[in-house]
Order: structure tokens, then C-alpha cells, then sequence
């Protein structure tokens, strides 16, 4: 049997040294850097339709810096 995710499940985790904030509600999942308020984001409805590879790569290429 499972449960149903009604509330934000909010966990920490440490990769490479650094901390983060992984969120996971019923509409995405948010990985950011402890302390931030922006990272990568990837909804549920972009992962199952194979559209989170582009996702992840537009939210890329806004973040980083420009020429």
C-alpha cells in the first residue's frame, strides 16, 4: 500500500561536500543549495512525458552566466 502525497516532504542531503534542500510535493520535485532559493526544478508531469532532460537543460542554460 502507499501514501498519498498531500504535504511537501522536505529532506537534506550532502553531495560533494555541499548541503541541499531536495523538496518533493505532488507536482515537482526542487533540488536547491541550503541557504538558496533558486536550483533545479523538475515537475512529475516532464519526467513521465521524457521532457525533463530539456527541462533541466533550459533551467541550465537561464541560471548560468552569459558571455
Amino acid at each position: 500500500m502507499t501514501t498519498r502525497l498531500d504535504a511537501p516532504l522536505r529532506r537534506e542531503l550532502d553531495i560533494e561536500g555541499k548541503t541541499y534542500t531536495l523538496t518533493i510535493d505532488a507536482a515537482r520535485l526542487r533540488l536547491v543549495p541550503k541557504g538558496r532559493r533558486k536550483g533545479l526544478e523538475l515537475r512529475w508531469a516532464d519526467i513521465v512525458n521524457g521532457d525533463a532532460a530539456l527541462a533541466a537543460a533550459l533551467q541550465g542554460s537561464l541560471a548560468s552566466p552569459g558571455p
